[in-house]
């Protein structure tokens, strides 16, 4: 298999503001509505645009603005806005798919200081791949592993075979008419995993989609700094079955207390 990098491009990369870093404007382009360009799509305060700085060479790279709260995240909005955020997302990525244009589009979020985002704004990414097979080192078993909750139609577990390591959720949508179950499931997760799974010592998280032959799967990643396995060998680390059993227990139990 080809080991063939996304080229990152410096020069577009040093202009672009950020949240977490000191050196750099503080303003947030994503509150300044009123100039924002290269719009594709709205819903409220949805917005689905193209990302000003493209740092990536051979891609098309867009921006999904999730809500005009600086401060909002998925952990914290309306159970009815999330479902309206996921579906807009959701219509975003089929049509950049649907289009034929790309080799692979991906679909995901950044949140926190730890997640390699620059803005704090709540937004989701969603990037055309002219060249590259996004998923080349992904794996159907990626997707399984410890038992929470499955209804005819969604599925959750901490996955046995994780993409980094240690403790992803895996929010699987079978069928379409599971599409509010699924999304209130991701939103059950991002809470979980930023108050309860490390007793509230994770800041930071990263959702990535992953369309598959079962339907898609929403990954929850909680990020801290990434273990050196992974970035020397790309070798995930997995916590024991009767660690991830119980984690399993724990989320469940907050999920239903909710």
């Amino acid at each position: 298999m080809n080991n063939d990098p996304l080229i990152f491009e410096f020069a577009v990369a040093k202009n672009k503001p950020s949240s977490f870093n000191s050196e750099k404007s503080n303003i947030c382009p994503f509150c300044d509505v009123e100039n924002l360009t290269d719009i594709y799509q709205t819903n409220g305060s949805m917005i689905w645009l193209a990302n000003r700085f493209p740092t990536l060479k051979d891609t098309k790279q867009t921006v999904i603005i999730e809500s005009d709260q600086h401060n909002g995240d998925v952990s914290s909005y309306s159970q009815e806005y999330n479902r309206k955020l996921m579906k807009f997302a959701l219509n975003c990525f089929d049509e950049m798919q649907q289009s034929g244009e790309f080799r692979s589009v991906l679909w995901y979020k950044n949140f926190g200081p730890k997640s390699n985002g620059s803005l704090a704004h709540p937004h989701m990414q969603v990037v055309g791949l002219n060249k590259e097979d996004g998923y080349k080192y992904i794996h159907e078993n990626n997707f399984t592993g410890i038992h929470v909750f499955k209804t005819n139609n969604m599925e959750v577990n901490f996955a046995t075979h994780p993409v980094q390591g240690f403790q992803e959720l895996n929010i699987n949508l079978l069928e379409d008419s599971g599409l509010d179950k699924w999304t209130d499931w991701i939103q059950y997760g991002i809470r979980y995993t930023l108050k309860e799974m490390y007793g509230g010592r994770c800041d930071s998280y990263n959702l990535f989609f992953y369309p598959n032959r079962n339907g898609i799967c929403c990954k929850i990643i909680p990020r801290f700094y990434a273990p050196p396995y992974f970035v020397g060998y790309k070798l995930s680390e997995c916590n024991d079955n009767v660690t991830l059993r119980k984690e399993a227990k724990r989320y469940l139990n907050f999920v239903q207390k909710s």
